[in-house]
């Protein structure tokens, strides 16, 4: 929907709710131009009312303020997304009880050896990140441009770190990867096969973590192998099952792997697109951490909004939301709020200021793994800046194809030169 039919529709509007959805949600699938739509919903409808894939109502939150609180309010449930007879986004692709994984992490005992293993501190962990980075690099380089950049190293660096900190052979990654292809697909209705999808992975990490069990304990390794301390320490505890370990390791690999592949691949496009911040960056290697924060706040890897179900009757801006009604938080809309950051259309690496942007989310639902999320992408980028100082954009921007029909906004390929 244009900008004018969004004004024409918005005037026929009264008292706050409407009874016709006001446009079709998601908006743009490109991850690379801030869609148009998003400057007019913060300022004219910052609580607005949308029509999602699977033809539900919702209700879309666009401004900073409005998006915080809604994320740092308990009210707002994630957990309950996943309910039966909720209005959703799109059809559960993931069977509904690993939605609230932390939760499920929780009430298990797990939370500790979760925390633990997700800790980019962790002994030998980041100087084993720079290494594998650099093969990524040599094996490019060895190849030739113009290639994949995605395919090449956003892909396999996001699979290796979390092959790693799980304890599973990075020899496997491209088979974890595609499973993933599934298992976040944004579809109209639910397929018998999604299912399928999901249980072949929990199969696979229930074998690694067999695989675990059967080393002595001085070579187990990451999470699986923490897990398999807790199995022997525990035999008898029918909470702490095969399938609770693995499925808590699926869901790990599943959220954080695609997560940090789509955000680095999302960060370099960016910084492509402002060749003078590779160098920037080269020059001031110092400054990573704030780039990245940066990257985060203008990174649109979100396509779909954060889902919370309403379990009150919440004030939120002008609009009384209902229990049991759907709530987007449109990241796009709150991380260039001009009310939260200064000059929100300009990517700037020496931004500074007081608002965290909302890439993470906020409150309960923060992600666990966001420290190791950045220290992902801060080794990420300072190794292409200092390998590949020309890299660039192999084809026009616009020539990229997005991908449809997904959680994240992802380009399939990002061919690039250097």
């Amino acid at each position: 929907m244009s900008v004018e039919q969004l004004e024409a529709h918005h005037s026929r509007e009264t008292g706050g709710r409407t009874d016709e959805a006001l446009l079709d949600f998601p908006l743009s699938r490109r991850g690379d131009v801030l869609p148009e739509e998003c400057t007019w919903l913060r300022e004219k409808a910052p609580v607005a009312k949308v029509r999602t894939l699977t033809g539900d109502p919702a209700w879309l939150v666009s401004s900073y303020a409005l998006a915080k609180q809604v994320l740092e309010d308990e009210r707002f449930s994630l957990k309950d997304t996943a309910n039966a007879g909720v209005p959703r986004q799109y059809a559960l692709t993931i069977p509904p009880e690993v939605v609230n994984n932390m939760g499920n992490i929780n009430s298990a005992g797990l939370r500790n050896a979760v925390m633990k293993a997700l800790n980019p501190r962790q002994k030998g962990l980041q100087d084993w990140l720079r290494a594998k980075a650099g093969e990524l690099v040599d094996r490019l380089l060895a190849e030739g441009g113009p290639a994949d950049l995605r395919a090449g190293f956003a892909d396999p660096f996001s699979a290796a770190m979390h092959c790693q900190v799980l304890g599973v052979p990075f020899e496997d990654w491209r088979r974890l990867m595609s499973g993933l292809d599934v298992a976040f697909m944004t579809a109209r209705e639910p397929f018998a096969d999604s299912a399928l999808n999901w249980y072949k992975d929990v199969g696979y990490f229930e074998d690694r973590l067999k695989a675990q069990l059967a080393l002595p304990a001085e070579e187990r390794t990451g999470l699986l192998g923490k897990f398999a301390e807790l199995k022997e320490a525990d035999p008898e505890s029918a909470h702490l099952t095969d399938d609770m370990f693995a499925t808590v390791a699926v869901s790990l690999f599943g959220a954080g792997a695609v997560s940090t592949s789509a955000f680095l691949t999302l960060a370099v496009l960016a910084l492509l697109q402002k060749p003078e911040l590779i160098g920037y960056l080269r020059k001031h290697p110092e400054r990573m951490g704030k780039a990245v924060d940066e990257l985060l706040r203008w990174n649109l890897s979100v396509g779909d909004g954060l889902p919370r179900i309403a379990m009150a009757d919440i004030q939120v801006g002008d609009v009384l939301i209902r229990e049991g009604e759907l709530v987007l938080v449109l990241l796009e809309g709150a991380n260039f709020d001009p009310e939260a950051f200064e000059n929100p259309d300009e990517l700037d690496l020496e931004r500074e200021g007081s608002n965290a942007n909302l890439a993470f989310g906020a409150g309960r639902h923060f992600c666990p793994a966001s420290a190791l999320g950045r220290a992902h992408a801060e080794i990420a980028l300072e190794v292409l800046v200092e390998r590949l100082p020309e890299l660039r954009l192999a084809v026009p921007a616009e020539n990229l194809v997005w991908r449809t029909g997904f959680i994240k906004r992802l380009p399939e390929r990002l061919p690039v030169s250097w």
